[in-house]
């Protein structure tokens, strides 16, 4: 990019201001107060995250600019302008920013932002110096301990040295597939950014039903800063102002994974307890699934170190965007989508076993209707089709 075109940028804009100036309202000693003693602390942690993500997020598209922090088009890519990509970092410091002032610092919680803080840090190196898929992958795994070294694992399988063992290694695998699965979802305009606010907002209504209010007010402090930065990253008359980049995507995919395990779902019920974060998140693991097998039926990935380094455009907003001749529409199915599901979650919380059986199975049929339908949109089958 040439110098002049980054002189035009600039960082201290309307909503930058507006943002700045919302933040010093609100850190002013008296009004904390007042919102606790109302009881809207829930209140106070997004307005914060939102006005610090909403006034820094200028700020990261300015030195991004400056920096040549960039996201450039490439054949696997979207977009078709340079991005600056360290978004991320403004919802990190209005997300932490929010729960360090409101002193929310449960052990549990501080394990999540320490090791939320390691995948932002080596996200963002990845975006500077495309580190290897393993070394990520190893920064995951390290992340991902350190939360279940706390004790926090979910609870499928019984108690027992076998159970324990199954549910410490399932907790790993939810908390790294997540994480990366979030992350791919970081490929269109809004979409990583929206899934965040939507995950967030279902896991907080649950929380704060079930009377879990650390939980609750950090999938709030979530849903403030993502709000805060979506405004920049979904235009729609234009191309996004920046990106989340791998830092940004991958810490809110970990942190939003560690919340799904902190929380306490159903009492004395594992099927109908793991079932609820199951459809919050459904849609990321329907893709990760779909992928999976995809790529390995049709040799595209024959090893772990394949499938580790391997980079293509068939997740889930490409094939619907491929379908639906649309980027917006992709995104609005997707919303769509999460949102059925996160509404069959809230339903399965009060379920027996056997209602909850009944609802998973639901929701294997919507996302097989899916795949039909994106199936028959793919370029090669309309051809086909043409061609009989």
């Amino acid at each position: 990019m040439k110098p002049s075109d980054r002189e035009e940028v600039r960082w201290i804009t309307p909503g930058a201001v507006a943002g700045l100036i919302g933040v010093m309202v609100l850190l002013v000693p008296g009004v904390r107060e007042f919102f606790i003693h109302q009881g809207d602390r829930w209140l106070y942690v997004l307005l914060l995250s939102f006005c610090t993500s909403f006034a820094l997020t200028p700020l990261m598209i300015w030195l991004g600019q400056r920096l040549g922090f960039v996201d450039h088009p490439a054949e696997r890519k979207i977009h078709r302008e340079p991005t600056p990509r360290i978004g991320g970092l403004a919802v990190y410091l209005g997300f932490i920013g929010s729960v360090l002032i409101n002193s929310i610092l449960a052990d549990w919680m501080v394990a999540i932002l320490i090791a939320g803080s390691l995948l932002l840090i080596v996200g963002i190196a990845d975006d500077v110096l495309e580190l290897p898929a393993w070394f990520k992958l190893s920064a995951q795994i390290v992340g991902a301990g350190l939360v279940i070294h706390t004790g926090k694992v979910l609870t499928l399988f019984p108690s027992g040295p076998l159970g324990e063992t199954l549910n410490t290694l399932l907790t790993l695998l939810w908390i790294v597939g997540i994480t990366n699965a979030f992350n791919f979802f970081d490929g269109m305009d809004g979409l990583a950014t929206g899934l965040a606010i939507l995950l967030s907002l279902f896991m907080g209504m649950v929380a704060f039903q079930t009377e879990q209010p650390g939980l609750g007010w950090l999938a709030v402090a979530m849903i403030g800063a993502g709000m805060g930065f979506f405004p920049y990253n979904f235009r729609l008359k234009g191309h996004a102002l920046v990106f989340l980049g791998d830092g940004g995507s991958t810490f809110m995919g970990f942190t939003l994974a560690c919340l799904a395990v902190k929380g306490n779902w159903a009492n004395n019920n594992p099927i109908v307890s793991f079932s609820n974060p199951l459809l919050i998140f459904g849609v990321l693991v329907y893709d990760m699934i779909h992928i999976t097998v995809e790529r390995i039926a049709t040799g595209k990935v024959t090893s772990l170190k394949g499938w580790l380094d391997y980079v293509g455009k068939d997740h889930l907003h490409h094939r619907l965007e491929r379908a639906l001749s649309s980027q917006q529409a992709s995104v609005a199915m997707i919303f769509a989508l999460t949102v059925c599901l996160g509404l069959a979650a809230m339903v399965v919380r009060k379920a027996e076993t056997a209602e909850a059986i009944m609802l998973l199975a639901q929701a294997a049929l919507i996302v097989i209707i899916v795949t039909i339908m994106e199936f028959r949109g793919r370029p090669a089958h309309r051809e086909k089709e043409e061609a009989r």
